[in-house]
């Protein structure tokens, strides 16, 4: 159920990487990633009564990952009606834009987001009013989590191994991440070249407290 509407009619991901995604892997295999990234970053020390935004929240699995692990005020924001009316749980829906973020100035705690950023089409315009937003809603000492692609080796490895037509009979798996790439692609690898870019942009707004990049994942924390 979506609860608030900022946006509509705004282009979203197509049906095509959304049918893709929903093959890649079952909800609970999602959520259970999402579990492990977040003990990984640090999210148990998190208050459980915190104000958590989850951005680009797609089908809704990492609200589901943050209700298991005990939190209770979470927010969930996308620009795809279809991924947010498969969410089942107690967050607040909004469908909106990260690009024009309507939080009252330093309302939220944390803000995470998992494989959205690099859907943005336009570097660095578009990330610096996505941060901006951020900055602009957390409070003080409030706190960004970041995950998302990154060019390393093992990611070319996943890329070479994609584009091999066996590798994608054997396995569904690859079959659905080839998919979702090529869907994507204009943004996706743009996203990829940018790298320096992408860390000056976050850098300039907030102050790293983790980073990690490992198996072709930028992971972090950010602080206010």
């Amino acid at each position: 159920m979506i609860h608030e509407t900022w946006h509509e009619g705004l282009p979203c991901c197509d049906r095509t990487w959304e049918e893709a995604y929903a093959r890649f892997e079952t909800p609970e295999e999602e959520i259970a990633k999402f579990i492990r990234r977040f003990r990984r970053l640090g999210v148990p020390a998190w208050p459980r009564e915190a104000a958590i935004v989850d951005l680009f929240c797609g089908r809704g699995n990492a609200l589901v990952a943050l209700e298991r692990m005990g939190f209770t005020n979470l927010t969930g924001v996308d620009l795809s009606p279809h991924l947010l009316e498969q969410y089942r749980g107690p967050a607040r829906l909004i469908l909106g834009d990260c690009r024009d973020l309507r939080f009252a100035p330093g309302s939220i705690d944390y803000f995470t987001v998992q494989g959205g950023l690099h859907h943005l089409p336009r570097l660095p315009k578009d990330l610096e009013l996505c941060l901006q937003g951020i900055h602009r809603s957390l409070k003080p000492g409030g706190r960004l989590l970041i995950v998302e692609p990154w060019p390393t080796p093992f990611l070319r490895i996943v890329h070479a191994v994609c584009r091999v037509p066996l590798a994608r009979c054997c396995s569904g798996k690859i079959a659905a991440l080839y998919t979702m790439i090529r869907a994507e692609q204009r943004t996706y690898y743009q996203w990829l070249t940018s790298d320096d870019t992408i860390l000056r942009c976050v850098r300039k707004f907030f102050r790293p407290e983790i980073e990690i990049f490992s198996l072709g994942k930028w992971m972090g924390v950010y602080c206010k």
